[in-house]
């Protein structure tokens, strides 16, 4: 009621609304009861990007792609005159020998341009469409502290990324074993696997391309925080990482190209050999990380010193 007064938590003061009334404030000048480990909840941030159409689409192509591959395989008319004299050719009828390597073939067709093109989609769009809606602004007066509003949405965009992924990787399995079976996984690199070991192998393939593309991830959450422009970030990110893939062919460059972050994108043949080689793994999950805590810190840095306008 007018005049009378709420008590304020220890340490806080009462500060006088208009009309008489006491408005009790934490320490700092908060407003008691407000703690901004509550605000923005993971789940609920969650939630609001599974309803948008891009996370829809995204992980619902990555369910259909396996399922296409597997359609277009039954179109083989058996001509392999033109298919199954090179490198690829080979791989196709790899492929086809069994559910892990089918689910190993849809990786591999699908790690150097689609899952990329995916994680800058998620990663990329996160902030970026944020200030394009003008809703960004509205978030932080919530308020939503930058530091925590940034750390959830990179988080939630990550665990998307990893949704994709498993997403491709599980279908292609389960799509591959049901139509060729559950048999041992070859490669042209290694010794026959017995299928419970090459699904450890397969695991592990897609542990290390997830380390690979926090690269991804990282640089477009960075591009994310200082462009309004969700497409920006994300055929940003895209076409630095195709750069960066296209310098590392030219062996004029000689050991700089150690130094880009698509080096060891392709590392992860290692663990498919016989014995299992894990020195460029190593490098390439060392490089990975470096680069992704660079891009998060920047784009951090950045956002907790931008002026927020939209």
């Amino acid at each position: 009621m007018a005049g009378s007064s709420v008590g304020s938590p220890a340490g806080g003061t009462g500060a006088s609304a208009p009309g008489g009334t006491s408005t009790a404030v934490g320490p700092g000048g908060a407003a008691a009861g407000y703690r901004p480990s509550a605000t923005l909840p993971f789940a609920a941030e969650f939630r609001r990007q599974a309803s948008r159409r891009r996370t829809q689409l995204a992980l619902g192509f990555m369910v259909l792609l396996p399922l296409i591959i597997l359609i277009a395989f039954q179109f083989d008319s058996g001509d392999d005159d033109d298919n199954g004299r090179n490198e690829f050719g080979s791989l196709v009828e790899l492929a086809t020998s069994g559910g892990l390597n089918f689910a190993l073939f849809s990786i591999f067709v699908s790690a150097s341009f689609l899952l990329v093109v995916v994680v800058a989609l998620f990663c990329g769009d996160t902030v970026a469409s944020e200030a394009r809606w003008g809703s960004l602004r509205y978030l932080l007066a919530v308020p939503v502290p930058r530091a925590r509003l940034l750390t959830v949405k990179l988080l939630v965009a990550l665990a998307y990324s990893a949704l994709a992924l498993l997403l491709l990787a599980g279908t292609a399995l389960l799509a591959g074993t049901l139509r060729y079976g559950w048999e041992p996984l070859r490669s042209q690199v290694a010794a026959e696997l017995a299928p419970t070991d090459g699904l450890l192998r397969l695991l592990a393939v897609l542990g290390y391309l997830a380390v690979v593309l926090l690269v991804v991830a990282g640089l477009a959450f960075l591009l994310s925080v200082t462009t309004d422009a969700a497409l920006g970030a994300v055929g940003g990110a895209v076409l630095l990482w195709i750069l960066s893939s296209i310098l590392d062919q030219i062996t004029a460059l000689g050991a700089l190209r150690d130094f880009l972050p698509t080096h060891y994108s392709t590392a992860w043949l290692g663990l498919l050999s016989t014995p299992v080689q894990t020195d460029d793994v190593v490098r390439g999950a060392i490089s990975a990380v470096s680069y992704a805590t660079l891009f998060w810190g920047l784009a951090f840095w950045r956002f907790t010193r931008k002026d927020v306008t939209s």
